[in-house]
């Protein structure tokens, strides 16, 4: 989903693909904002339309850039940054509202404290002028992250309707947490292993 390309250039900013992940980036304190309310069921439902939009340009920005041939290094770096926003900040009000709590907190814990070492080890690499490709199960991973914190989000208003939404997206996010540590383990793996060599 990350956006690779060689072109640069003001035009290249504002493509659609790029427009697209700016606007995953700006959902981020938009959501925030609704789920300051939990108890609020109207606000839980925005916050889940915006997060649902949000997740739906994580697949389109890289696709139609790829396709387009649209391809900027302006997303290639913002696309990777606006998934971790949009997953950390929501991780961090759910918890702060109890959708998330006692031992499910681990779980977020797991994801928030992955993409962190991830995200330094790739910084790291970025200077040693080493490609760390996405994987499939990383996708899968980022893809079942996603899913998990929309059923969250839903929460208590979904659980109104279908009792055990809340249930199901906990679950759900402790999959997402061991694939999560599975994807970090061969990450540190290609890492450890650059670093050794230089």
């Amino acid at each position: 989903m990350a956006v690779t390309t060689i072109q640069t250039g003001p035009s290249r900013r504002w493509t659609l693909p790029n427009i697209l992940t700016y606007g995953r980036v700006l959902a981020v304190p938009v959501v925030v904002v609704l789920l300051f309310w939990p108890d609020l069921a109207w606000m839980r439902w925005s916050a889940l339309c915006i997060f649902i939009l949000a997740g739906v340009t994580d697949f389109f920005d890289g696709y139609l850039a790829r396709a387009w041939s649209q391809q900027s290094s302006l997303g290639r770096m913002l696309d990777p940054i606006a998934d971790k926003l949009l997953v950390a900040a929501v991780l961090l009000m759910l918890v702060a509202d109890h959708t998330i709590m006692g031992f499910s907190i681990w779980a977020a814990i797991v994801i928030l404290c992955r993409e962190i070492l991830v995200s330094g080890l790739r910084e790291y690499l970025a200077e040693l002028k080493v490609s760390v490709p996405v994987s499939k199960v990383a996708k899968w991973k980022t893809t079942l992250q996603l899913v998990a914190l929309g059923f969250l989000i839903a929460g208590r208003a979904a659980d109104l309707i279908v009792p055990g939404v809340t249930l199901a997206g906990l679950i759900l996010l402790w999959v997402a947490a061991i694939l999560t540590l599975y994807t970090g383990w061969d990450y540190m793996k290609a890492g450890i292993k650059h670093v050794v060599d230089e």
